[in-house]
C-alpha cells in the first residue's frame, strides 16, 4: 500500500506525541511510540456500548465481549488465547455504557501475530449456535453473581433504572436476564456486522513500535475490510427531573445502605471538571468532608464514596453509603444532607481545593506509568471526548477551577428535587 501520513499529531504530555492515521475504510489508528521498555499494548476500541442497545435487546454489547474470544475463520476455538500465552502476551476486554474495548499486552516481537489475530476476529468471527449458547450461559451466570446475588450490583442497577426513564443509560451493561435469553442468532450476527466494522473502530497502539512499519502492517491486515453503515443512534432524551425519586430495596445484607444519584453533566461539559473537584472534596479519602463527618465523627457509616459519571452524554453523580449496624438509611441521608448543605451555603476553603487538585493530578499521572495505562487513557478520551490527549487538558481545567466555580456547581447540581434515592434495608430472613 502507499505510504500513509498522519492526519493529525496530538501532544501527550511534554515529551510524547500521538500520531493519528485514518484508513480509506474509516479505521482510525492512534500510535504512541515509547521505547522505554520492549513491550506493546494493542487495544481495539469500538463506539458501541449498552446505551446503543434497543429496549428488550439489552446485554448484546457485553455478550460480544465473550464471543470475541471464540473461533474465527482463521483460528480454531482456543487458538487465540493459546498463541497469546505462548508468546508471553495477555488479553482482556471490557464493555460499558459508551464503548467496548479489547486489550492485548505483549512483547514487541509478538506484534505482527497480534495484528493478524485481532484483524481476524474483527471481521471473520464465527457465530454459530453452539458458541453463542455457550457464551450466553456464561453471561447469565455472570449476571447472577454480579447483580442478582450481589448487593452492590443490584443497588447500582436499580439506581440507574429509577434515575433514567427513557435514555439508554437505564440499560445495565450486563443486560437483563430475559433479554439475554431472547437474543436470536440473527440479531447477534446483525449486531456484529453493524458495529464491528473498521469505521466504528479505533486501534490504540502504545509501546516500542516504529509507526511507519505499524501503519503498513495494519493496512495489510485491515485495509480490505469494508465499512459498515452505522445507524443513527436512536437517542431518547431524558426528560428533566423535577421531583425526588425514592425507593426502598430489601437486600440480603446485615447493614443498611444508601445510594443516591444526582444529575451530572457530560464529561465534555465545562461544569464537569469543577464537579469532579467538588466530589473529591466531599468523598476523596479519609480527609474528605463526608468521611470525616459520617465515619470519623458521628460513626454512623463504615464506608462512603462518590463518583461523577465520566460519560459522553449527561449522566449521574453516584453516592454510596454503608451504615454501621443499628443505623438506618434515613439517618445516613440526614447526615449527608447536612454536609452537602455546607458546600451549597459557603465556599470551600482554598486548602481543600488545592488538596483535591493534587489528589486528582496524582491519580491521573499514576495511571500513565505503563503502556497499558497510556493506551487506556488515549482510547477512553478519544471515544468520550474526541481527543486522545484530553487527559492533559483536563489537568489544565482543574487548575483553572476557582472556589466560585465550586459554589456555583454545588448549587446547580446538588438539588434534592432532581435526585434519585435507593434505600437498602436488611432483608427479613423470616420473610
Amino acid at each position: 500500500m502507499a505510504a500513509l501520513l498522519p492526519t493529525a499529531l496530538h501532544r501527550f504530555g511534554s515529551k510524547m506525541e500521538i500520531e493519528r492515521y485514518r484508513f480509506d475504510n474509516g479505521l482510525t489508528l492512534l500510535c504512541l511510540a515509547d521505547a522505554s521498555a520492549p513491550v506493546v499494548c494493542y487495544q481495539t476500541w469500538l463506539a458501541v456500548g449498552s446505551r446503543h442497545e434497543r429496549p428488550n435487546k439489552t446485554g448484546i454489547a457485553h455478550l460480544f465481549e465473550h464471543l470475541m474470544f471464540n473461533e474465527t475463520e482463521d483460528l480454531p476455538y482456543g487458538e487465540f488465547d493459546r498463541r497469546l500465552e505462548a508468546s508471553g502476551a495477555e488479553s482482556n476486554a471490557a464493555t460499558f455504557l459508551d464503548w467496548t474495548y479489547y486489550v492485548d499486552n505483549l512483547p514487541k516481537e509478538a506484534l505482527p501475530m497480534v495484528v493478524e489475530m485481532e484483524a481476524s476476529r474483527l471481521s471473520r468471527l464465527v457465530l454459530r449456535e453452539p458458541q453463542v449458547e455457550s457464551e450466553r450461559e456464561v453471561v447469565q451466570n455472570e449476571r447472577r453473581q454480579t447483580v442478582d446475588d450481589d448487593v452492590d450490583g443490584s443497588v447500582t442497577e436499580r439506581l440507574y433504572l429509577e434515575a433514567f426513564t427513557r435514555h439508554g443509560y437505564r440499560h445495565p451493561t450486563i443486560g437483563f436476564s430475559e433479554d439475554i435469553a431472547g437474543l436470536s442468532l440473527e440479531e447477534i450476527r446483525a449486531f456484529y456486522a453493524t458495529y464491528y466494522a473498521p469505521n466504528n473502530a479505533t486501534l490504540v497502539v502504545v509501546g516500542d513500535v516504529e509507526p511507519a512499519a505499524l501503519v503498513e502492517l495494519v493496512g495489510e491486515r485491515y485495509g480490505a475490510m469494508r465499512a459498515a453503515e452505522i445507524p443513527v443512534e436512536d437517542v431518547r432524551p431524558e426528560p428533566p427531573q423535577t421531583a425526588e425519586r425514592r425507593v426502598r430495596l430489601p437486600q440480603p445484607t446485615d447493614t443498611a445502605r444508601l445510594a443516591i444519584g444526582y444529575r451530572s453533566p457530560a464529561m465534555g461539559d465545562a461544569d464537569h471538571a469543577p464537579l469532579v473537584l467538588l466530589n473529591e472534596i466531599l468523598f476523596g479519602g479519609r480527609g474528605s468532608r463526608v468521611h470525616r463527618a459520617l465515619v470519623q465523627t458521628q460513626e454512623i457509616a463504615s464506608e462512603v464514596g462518590g463518583d461523577v459519571g465520566t460519560f459522553r452524554p449527561p449522566s449521574l453523580s453516584d453516592i454510596h453509603l454503608t451504615a454501621h449496624e443499628g443505623h438506618e438509611p434515613a439517618e445516613l441521608g440526614e447526615a449527608l444532607d447536612a454536609v452537602l448543605a455546607e458546600v451549597v451555603a459557603e465556599p470551600v476553603s482554598q486548602p481543600e481545593l488545592m488538596r483535591a487538585r493534587a489528589r486528582l493530578e496524582l491519580g491521573s499521572l499514576q495511571g500513565l506509568e505503563t503502556a497499558a495505562g497510556k493506551a487506556e487513557q488515549i482510547g477512553f478520551c478519544e471515544l468520550v471526548l474526541d481527543d486522545p490527549s484530553a487527559l492533559f487538558s483536563r489537568l489544565d481545567d482543574y487548575e483553572k477551577v476557582t472556589r466560585d466555580d465550586l459554589l456555583r456547581v454545588a448549587r446547580q447540581y446538588l438539588t434534592p428535587d432532581a435526585r434519585t434515592v435507593v434505600e437498602v434495608l436488611p432483608e427479613d430472613e423470616d420473610a
